[in-house]
């Protein structure tokens, strides 16, 4: 097998390594998504807890709660219309501005994923993660190994 020229270079490298771990864990909780049989991508649950949690926002203020890029949250959000789970509709006081909130249909899909979806990748990641000590890239060199191991959609929760 290749060096891994990522993990070698350290500090150097670390947004790099940071976004391939963050790809890996998406990518696996994807998997746990798809198993379930849930039509919504992994990338896209975020944007539904902020809604779920803050309410009916205006897109600019739902992307500085995520701390992304609006023109990455005005595509996932009209997805998400087209998909029935999310409304956007001009703000009262500000017909230039769109406020998102959860359909009905949205609603019961946040909901689900409160109940089935979202603790198991919860306990996934916390198994992952629960024995990390010592310097960040030993921490992430765990992380990457872990996960080489032993994916999060193969994790079973703790009882």
């Amino acid at each position: 097998m290749a060096e891994d020229v990522v993990r070698a270079f350290g500090f150097l490298s670390l947004g790099t390594r940071m976004k391939r771990i963050g790809e890996r864990l998406q990518a696996d909780t994807q998997k746990i998504i798809d198993e379930m049989g849930v039509e919504i991508a992994a990338s896209q649950y975020p944007l539904l807890a902020a809604v779920d949690r803050l309410g009916p926002l205006a897109i600019g203020d739902l992307a500085d709660a995520m701390g992304v890029s609006q023109p990455g949250v005005t595509r996932s959000i009209a997805q998400l219309v087209d998909l029935g789970v999310l409304r956007a509709e001009p703000a009262p006081d500000d017909q230039r501005r769109k406020l998102v909130s959860l359909t009905a249909q949205g609603q019961r899909l946040v909901d689900e994923a409160k109940e089935a979806i979202w603790p198991r990748i919860e306990a996934a990641v916390a198994d992952l993660c629960g024995k990390l000590d010592g310097p960040l890239l030993d921490q992430l060199a765990a992380i990457e190994d872990g996960l080489a191991a032993l994916p999060l959609n193969r994790r079973e929760p703790k009882p």
